[in-house]
């Protein structure tokens, strides 16, 4: 057999651990067993969640009236100035020219990433963190940093940490709140003191991934935007989750420039966007009838995210070998493995729990190889019936195991 053509490093060197740990899953799903799949943020994978009728009909009739050709490489004028008045609602004065619409968080963030970073360059980022954090930066060169969030003060940013580690090479920091995996939410204090560090470092752009903003459970969330008088920020976020439609993929970066320093990164941003053409036409043609539409049912959902979970909550703590601290926002909770078998190895316990009570999970350390470790990433979207039969399992198999 002739040798096989080689992969590029930056390919074979990234990692995904939510959609990896499907892979194993898929197999016994092919093999006749049903997984319980608690594993991925997408709402519309557990019933009862389904993205709002009037935004399905508003994507549909783009479809059906012809509007689906190529939109502006910047997104619709018309969705641009919602979000804009949108991102007004929290507190700065953002313009439809502030607004980039992207294929989702993910893109956005490669557009930034392609836009700011270069060879040497850093990302602080938290850890743990959403994946492409790690994954992105790589591919220009820069790498990441994981600056601490404290477990043990339900996961706030390490402060001194992040002191510690930011120097001129620090392009971008980056806040995540609500935090993706651990469902931490970061009040005006926080938010406040997180840009007093960045002001210190006139490079330094602040990156708030605000995709869960409309899934806060303390009433403490801040736009990070609406706190600088004086640092960049480029705030993220989209209708995957706190409107129900991820598979929709339509984001948006909006760039916050108090003191007028962003002309060549915005520069920068459009020329990759105009390169790369436009996001879906009807995908935000539906985002907008969201944005523009009576947003009374957000409130319903919200109610059932939080009894499932205080459900989660009180199950967890309930349960040898497992702790759990309650989560803010998202819906997310990051589980610590406390039984002495499993707390060093956090994703043997997600594969060997998946393989005898087909119950998946994503290891912590997907989320970050120190500062994840000896945890378990767990959605609380399914109904309270399939978290109980879940906790089941997973009470059993620690049982047998111990």
């Amino acid at each position: 057999m002739d040798a096989p053509v080689p992969v590029s490093k930056r390919a074979a060197a990234i990692e995904y651990a939510i959609r990896d740990v499907v892979v194993p899953a898929m197999a016994l799903e092919a093999n006749g067993h049903e997984v319980i799949k608690l594993n991925i943020g997408d709402p519309i994978a557990y019933p009862g969640l389904p993205t709002p009728p009037h935004m399905v009909e508003a994507y549909a009739s783009a479809l059906r009236t012809g509007r689906n050709g190529y939109s502006p490489s910047y997104g619709l004028p018309e969705l641009r100035a919602a979000l804009a008045a949108d991102e007004q609602q929290k507190g700065w004065p953002a313009r439809e020219e502030d607004i980039y619409v992207c294929h989702g968080v993910t893109e956005a963030l490669q557009i930034l990433f392609a836009a700011v970073l270069e060879e040497g360059s850093k990302v602080l980022a938290p850890g743990p963190h959403y994946p492409p954090y790690m994954a992105y930066p790589q591919l220009f060169g820069a790498k990441t940093v994981e600056y601490a969030l404290d477990a043990n003060d339900g996961w706030r940013p390490d402060f001194d940490d992040i002191e510690s580690k930011m120097d001129g090479n620090v392009r971008l920091l980056v806040l995540i709140n609500p935090n993706n995996p651990c469902g931490s939410v970061c009040g005006a204090e926080d938010v406040d003191r997180l840009l007093a560090i960045a002001q210190n470092y006139p490079n330094c752009i602040v990156v708030a991934d605000e995709i869960y903003d409309g899934l806060d459970f303390t009433n403490t969330h801040v736009s990070a935007a609406s706190r600088s008088s004086t640092v960049p920020v480029v705030a993220l976020n989209g209708v995957s989750k706190v409107y129900y439609a991820p598979g929709w993929r339509i984001g948006y970066m909006a760039l916050h420039d108090p003191t007028n320093r962003l002309s060549l990164v915005r520069d920068g941003i459009e020329r990759l966007l105009r390169s790369r053409l436009c996001a879906s036409t009807p995908a935000q043609l539906g985002y907008l009838a969201g944005l523009t539409g009576d947003r009374a049912w957000m409130e319903r959902y919200s109610e059932r995210v939080l009894r499932q979970r205080d459900y989660c909550i009180e199950r967890i703590n309930g349960i040898d070998g497992l702790e759990v601290q309650s989560p803010g926002g998202a819906f997310y909770m990051f589980v610590k493995l406390t039984d002495p078998k499993w707390s060093t190895d956090d994703k043997r316990f997600v594969l060997e729990l998946l393989q005898e009570e087909h119950v998946l999970l994503v290891h912590g350390s997907g989320f970050s190889p120190e500062l994840g470790k000896g945890h378990v990433r767990l959605v609380y979207l399914a109904d309270i019936a399939v978290l109980e039969e879940a906790f089941l399992r997973i009470e059993r198999f620690l049982e047998r195991h111990r």
